[in-house]
Order: structure tokens, then C-alpha cells, then sequence
């Protein structure tokens, strides 16, 4: 490892070497060469005089990708395609004449751009399942633990530990729908020209508009993809590479919703991320259990979210049929995108595989807060009791701001079940008052609503993607 020299955190830190390899140049490279071969076989089919002797040329060196001579000639052209096609023909003297044929740069840029975010979308989407999985896993084992729901972080109706990670898988669910969606709508550029014209095959093929017709569709088959766009520019629109980033940001908003709400709980005590025997939660507080997890994913969600201005921004910008402005940003937005997004998921994974409950401080918490909670049920039997209900309301509206008082003035525990005992107007025993704390009895339909989900939402969907199942993560640093 060079130390003399920046080196990405994506590459060094966060991204799995799966995701590394699909935007390295061993399958930049090597998707040229396949979509050389698609275009001259495409030509050779369509009556072009290429041989089957040069085809095979081209295959035999598809995956050996001779760099030093594409290197030493880019110096010299200062083209990064005209180099490739140079070096690829030092490898393919019989078919270099008809290496790149009628096609223009952006016919290998483009469409490999395509391909690789079409292969690191499968990759999203395969972590993003495991994910969803796992969480799946946690809500049904905790789906009818009460805990103390809160709204503007302040104590509100309990709710249960499952159905709280619902709310995370539902949120996942949608970037999953989002992400299936754009990934099947993805098409190639196609052979196009110049200017999206195709003028150079109305050369190349006598004007036969007929032929020209089934140059697209037989490369986007030849490539695994079911057609091409149907018009372009030069490049294919940039706002495709803004639906794919969206994707991305949308999952990065997700998980770091899903990181805000551990990073609370832990410091509730209630829920913790994993923390390994030897891991320090602080170099000077050595006691510490920091969320340290649960920060990285949020630290990597918020760049991918204001990452996705970039392709935004460069598809608003483009001039006419085309401009070169957008390549620099793309090369840098996209990858490091799905780098990120990668870590994140990775994170996510490992997070939520390892999660810790801790039942007795999620009850003893609860419990502290159940009496203001309970006042109606409190105030119902006490009408059944014989008591008035608009006088009941007032007492109990009285004695709840004496228990808060007590609580956070005097830092004594929630004594309102008592004050309420020793109001004749009640006519309840302390101990009947103790019947009515069943947390189970304030949760509603959470366990039946988390039941419900995973049944009708979320087992189908994972039944349909059980063959991207198992995955587990390993956490660099």
C-alpha cells in the first residue's frame, strides 16, 4: 500500500471489494471489449464483409487487457477510446480494422456505464434483501415486547419493539420497490453516432434503413438487455444517471433514519449495537459503549444524499447533443455513490444482525411513564365505580401535574397510582390501581399489525428473493 499518496476511505475503509471490482478498470475495460465484439458480430450478421476468423480474434483477447500500450498511447492522442481501440488491435492484428467500426466514443462509454450501474444496482439490491431480512427477523421476536413510544422525543402511547423496526423495514421496502423500478427500466445507449443520428450506418450499410433498424436492438440482446433507449444525443440522458443516484439517496435516507433512532435508543440503554470484546468505546472513558456503527452510517448516508445533486445538476446543464462537462463529475458521483452505499449496507447488515434488547430498562422505563398513560382506563373504572367522569377528569388532570412535579422536581419516582389511591373521589385500592399496568394492555394493534406485515408485505417479497438470501458483513474498521 502506497502511503505517499490520497486513497479513497470508500476503497480503503467502507466498500466491499464486489462493489470495488464492478467500477474498477479490469471491468470498464473488458465490458468495451465485450460491446467491440457485440458491434462487430452485430455488422458481420447485418452483411458487413467481417470475418468469423476476426470474431473470434476479438474474443480471444477480450479479458487480456494490454494497459502499458493503451497508457503509452493516450499520452500521445490524449483520447482514452482511440487508445483502447489502438491496443486492442496491437492484440487483434487481423480484426483491427474493424475494431470500433461506425461507433463513436460514447458507444463503449455509455453503454458500459449502463452495464456496470445495472450490475452495482443488483449488488444494492441483494444487500438492501438481506437487510430487510434480518430486520424482518428482529421485529417478528420482539413483536409483542412493549416499549414507551415517543413522539418529539417525549414519552407518548407504548408501542412494541417489533413494530418500531416495521417502521424501518417499511422505509427499506420502498427503496427496494424504487430500486427494482429503475433497474428494469434501464436500456442501453445503443450505436447511435456522433450526434444520436446514426449517419455513419446509413453509410456503412448503403442506406438500408430496414438493417440500420436491428443494429440496437441485436447489441442491447447481445448485452444482456432487452432494448436501447429509442432516441439520444451523443450520450444517452444524463437524467438516467439522476433516477439511479435518487435510488442511492433514497436508501441512504432510510438507513440514516434507521441509524438516528439506535443511536437514541442506545443512549436510552434500551437497544445497543453490536460491540465486540475488544473493541474501545473510548481512549479515555474506557466504560464507554459508544454507537460508533450506527455514526458511520449516518456520516456515509448524508454524502450520498447531497451526492445526488451532482448527477442533477449535470443533467440540467448538458448542452444540445452533447458536452463533455458532465464526464469528470460522473466519474466521480456515480461510483463513489454506490461505494458508499455499499459501506452503509454493509453496516445496516451488521448492525441489525447483532442488535441487543434489553427488556428490564425498556419496562422499567415504560412502567415510569405507564400511570400518565393509564389515566383513562383509571378514570373508566372509577366511573364504573360510581364516580363522576368530568370531576374524575379534573382530579386526575390535578394529580398528574403533582406525580410530574415530583418527578422532575424533586427527581422522585412517579408516585400518581398512590395519589390517586388515597382520592376518596376514585374509590380504587393502590393494589386494583397496580391491575390496570399491564403494558400489553396500552399497545394496541402493534403485534397484530407487525404479524400482518411481514405475512402480506414482507415474507412475499423475500420468498421472490430467496436466492439473494444468507448474507452476512464484516466490518473493516
Amino acid at each position: 500500500m502506497s502511503t505517499d499518496r490520497y486513497q479513497s476511505p470508500l476503497s480503503e475503509r467502507y466498500a466491499s471489494k464486489e462493489m470495488q471490482y464492478i467500477f474498477s478498470p479490469d471491468m470498464k475495460f473488458r465490458t468495451w471489449r465485450k460491446l467491440w465484439i457485440a458491434l462487430a458480430e452485430t455488422e458481420r450478421e447485418l452483411g458487413l464483409n467481417i470475418t468469423e476468423e476476426q470474431i473470434e480474434e476479438l474474443k480471444a483477447n477480450a479479458d487480456n487487457i494490454n494497459y502499458d500500450v493503451a497508457k503509452e498511447r493516450e499520452k500521445l492522442v490524449r483520447h482514452d477510446v482511440m487508445s483502447h481501440v489502438y491496443a486492442y488491435g496491437q492484440q487483434c492484428p487481423k480484426a483491427k480494422g474493424i475494431i470500433h467500426l461506425g461507433a463513436t466514443s460514447c458507444y463503449v462509454g455509455d453503454n458500459t456505464d449502463i452495464i456496470i450501474m445495472a450490475e452495482a444496482l443488483k449488488l444494492v439490491k441483494k444487500k438492501l434483501v438481506n437487510v430487510i431480512a434480518e430486520l424482518a427477523k428482529f421485529a417478528e421476536e420482539y413483536k409483542a415486547l412493549p416499549t414507551l413510544a415517543f413522539t418529539h422525543f417525549q414519552p407518548a402511547q407504548p408501542t412494541t419493539v417489533g413494530k418500531r423496526a416495521t417502521l424501518w423495514l417499511q422505509e427499506f421496502m420502498l427503496d427496494l420497490e424504487d430500486l427494482d423500478y429503475v433497474l428494469k427500466s434501464l436500456k442501453l445507449l445503443g450505436s447511435k453516432g456522433t450526434t444520436g443520428t446514426q449517419a455513419s450506418f446509413l453509410e456503412l450499410f448503403d442506406g438500408n434503413q430496414e438493417i440500420i433498424d436491428k443494429i440496437d436492438p441485436m447489441i442491447a440482446k447481445k448485452m444482456g438487455f432487452e432494448q436501447c433507449y429509442a432516441v439520444s444525443g451523443q450520450t444517452y440522458s444524463r437524467k438516467v444517471d439522476t433516477r439511479v443516484v435518487n435510488v442511492l439517496a433514497g436508501i441512504a435516507a432510510s438507513a440514516h433514519k434507521f441509524s438516528n433512532d439506535i443511536r437514541l435508543l442506545q443512549h436510552l440503554k434500551e437497544v445497543e449495537e453490536p460491540f465486540e470484546k475488544t473493541q474501545i468505546g473510548s481512549s479515555a472513558m474506557a466504560y464507554k459503549r459508544n454507537p460508533m456503527r450506527s455514526e458511520r452510517i449516518a456520516s456515509l448516508s448524508r454524502y450520498v444524499m447531497v451526492d445526488a445533486l451532482n448527477p442533477a445538476i449535470t443533467s440540467a446543464t448538458q448542452w444540445f447533443e452533447r458536452t463533455l462537462d458532465d464526464s469528470a463529475n460522473k466519474r466521480l458521483s456515480v461510483p463513489e455513490g454506490f461505494l458508499a452505499i455499499d459501506g452503509i449496507l454493509d453496516l445496516c447488515l451488521n448492525v441489525v444482525d447483532g442488535l441487543v434488547v434489553y427488556p428490564k430498562v425498556i419496562e422499567k422505563r415504560l412502567m415510569s411513564e405507564l400511570p400518565f398513560m393509564a389515566t383513562e382506563n383509571i378514570m373508566m373504572d372509577a366511573v364504573k365505580a360510581g364516580g363522576d367522569r368530568q370531576e374524575l377528569h379534573e382530579r386526575i388532570r390535578e394529580l398528574s401535574m403533582e406525580a410530574g412535579r415530583n418527578v422532575k422536581e424533586k427527581g422522585l419516582d412517579n408516585n400518581l397510582l398512590e395519589l390517586i389511591a388515597k382520592d376518596p373521589a376514585f374509590n380504587l385500592s393502590e393494589e386494583e390501581l397496580k391491575k390496570t399496568m399491564d403494558p400489553t394492555k396500552y399497545t394496541g394493534r402493534a403485534c397484530v399489525q407487525v404479524e400482518a406485515f411481514l405475512k402480506n408485505v414482507v415474507n412475499p417479497m423475500l420468498e421472490e428473493n430467496k436466492d439473494l438470501l444468507g448474507m452476512t458483513a464484516e466490518i473493516n474498521v
